[in-house]
């Protein structure tokens, strides 16, 4: 969860690429082949990664919902949005990968923190430093 160019990607990359199928939006380009996608993941017990910005309590919901129906463990991960460093990060992608400014400043706006009554098993808050990526427990007071 967390805006576009918080590192969400990134992360799907260096901790998940080997383990876990990515369902993503920016890839299926419709919710259509999302949801195809992921029924075809419950039905095969595969693990997978929902890779999408997911900024709202209605919109995780789906995804948790129906993971906890087919007895995943539902694990969040909470990328820190700074809209500054996201517009930076953002200026530097190159063609179709690079977001329209109004786009990300939509999702930042309809950034929700998630909580375990959504359903999650585990939650974690990501930071994307200089060093890499720094992960935490989620806490409350973040």
């Amino acid at each position: 969860m967390g805006i576009q160019a918080s590192g969400k990607t990134s992360f799907y990359k260096e901790y998940f690429f080997n383990s876990h199928v990515r369902i993503s939006l920016d890839l299926l380009n419709t919710r259509n082949k999302q949801s195809r996608f992921l029924q075809t993941c419950f039905d095969t017990h595969s693990r997978f990664v929902i890779d999408n910005t997911n900024p709202r309590t209605d919109v995780r919901a789906e995804f948790i919902e129906k993971a906890n129906q087919y007895k995943y463990e539902v694990i969040g991960y909470y990328f820190k949005s700074s809209l500054m460093e996201s517009l930076q990060r953002n200026s530097k992608r190159k063609g179709k990968e690079q977001i329209p400014e109004a786009g990300i400043r939509k999702c930042y706006a309809s950034l929700e923190l998630p909580s375990f009554n959504e359903g999650f098993h585990s939650l974690y808050y990501v930071e994307l430093t200089d060093s890499g990526f720094m992960v935490k427990d989620w806490e409350s007071e973040i």
